[in-house]
């Protein structure tokens, strides 16, 4: 007995009926070519667009090493400017609007209580009859730009004869705002040579054990679990504690990024041996062998491109760690010292537990740390994520 037909027994047949072309080509659209023709660098850009956090991390780190080219144009006084009757003044609000008039960016003056002073307290008083209008695109105090041009000209400036502290200052009369600023040409510029020096380290050291093997590989793997035994911090410091300290300034900070960039290679070198382990036996870098190329272009040409994507994302993920490394160190004493301004530096002004619960805006100079380690990592996680673009 046959069963009764239901709906699903009665649906058209979905395949072409059209006589089959073995040698037609599909139509591809051309949306499809484009992706299809991409470079890889091309799709990874593509996969990082989709990442908001890490295009607008990205976006804000470019501005703030843009910004150390022009750090002394940026704030209104210079780096070593003092104001003796203003030691430790609180933070100027900066407003817009005086008794309902608009009257354009403008701070309230300040004034140090008197009977207090006597009594060596030093409080400052808002007076608001005193409006000093901020002043932009001006001539200020004088500085030497990257130590060679000296200039006046500044973005912003107090007006005459007042001041103009949106951060507040510290116990020499310095404003916290100038300071920070540029200071950031420190402190961003260590990560950079820092994670240099870190990766033709890595890069070199793990080439030869991933590519070569045997011998040279169980040794430098050996001096890595030795390196990577002791703490990084007790490390660095111990280091640091061994620079001479009659050396100058300048030697001082290439010694610390020395120092940074000497004991960070050896997560990278290991990254770099296991993924030549796993590229050298491929069918390309045997065909290269057999053409006669030397070990050298072989890693370099064939074998380090084709992960370099990788390396990128770790690089950027170890930038921040080299910035708290000089930020810890310069805080407790033993990195970069006066004159050179950074914020770890800076931050040295807040170790009395005391001064900051009296001047909390002392710490605000970790807030440039905080914001640029997390914009390390979100780019980090987004470059990590667009290194495999076929994922």
């Amino acid at each position: 007995m046959n069963p009764p037909k239901t709906d699903a027994m009665t649906l058209e047949h979905q395949v072409s009926k059209d006589p089959f072309d073995a040698y037609a080509v599909e139509t591809v659209t051309p949306e499809q070519e484009r992706y299809y023709m991409a470079s890889q660098w091309k799709l990874m850009w593509w996969k990082l667009r989709r990442h908001r956090l890490a295009v607008w991390s990205g976006g804000l780190l470019l501005l703030m090493y843009i910004s150390i080219l022009i750090s002394e144009m940026l704030v209104p006084y210079e780096l070593n400017a003092r104001d003796s009757d203003h030691i430790h003044a609180p933070p100027q609000r900066l407003r817009m609007f005086h008794q309902g008039e608009f009257v354009g960016p403008y701070v309230y003056g300040l004034n140090v209580d008197k009977e207090l002073l006597k009594e060596r307290r030093r409080v400052y008083r808002v007076d608001k009859t005193d409006v000093q209008k901020v002043r932009f695109f001006c001539l200020g105090q004088s500085y030497d730009w990257w130590g060679l041009v000296e200039g006046r000209f500044h973005i912003i400036c107090p007006a005459k004869n007042g001041t103009l502290f949106l951060l507040g200052t510290d116990r020499l009369g310095h404003d916290l705002l100038s300071r920070i600023v540029i200071g950031a040409r420190v402190s961003l510029t260590i990560g950079i040579i820092g994670i240099s020096i870190s990766f033709l380290l890595g890069i070199s050291i793990g080439g030869i054990a991933g590519y070569y093997g045997g011998l040279a590989d169980i040794i430098i793997q050996r001096i890595i679990e030795v390196l990577r035994s002791f703490p990084a911090l007790p490390m660095w410091m111990a280091l640091s504690a061994a620079l001479p300290p009659k050396w100058s300034p300048l030697a001082i900070y290439f010694g610390i990024t020395l120092i940074l960039g000497l004991l960070d290679w050896t997560g990278l070198a290991r990254a770099v041996r296991s993924k030549l382990l796993a590229l050298r036996e491929e069918d390309f870098c045997t065909a290269a062998q057999l053409m006669g190329a030397r070990p050298k272009r072989i890693i370099g040409r064939h074998l380090l491109p084709s992960f370099m994507s990788h390396l990128i994302a770790s690089a950027t993920l170890s930038i921040p760690a080299m910035i708290l490394g000089e930020t810890a160190l310069s805080f407790l004493g033993l990195g970069l010292r006066k004159p050179i301004v950074s914020w770890g530096v800076l931050l040295t002004e807040a170790q009395d537990i005391n001064a900051v619960a009296i001047y909390p805006w002392l710490m605000l100079p970790v807030i440039p740390v905080i914001v640029t380690v997390l914009a390390f990592n979100f780019l980090g996680d987004g470059l990590r994520d667009a290194a495999d673009p076929y994922k």
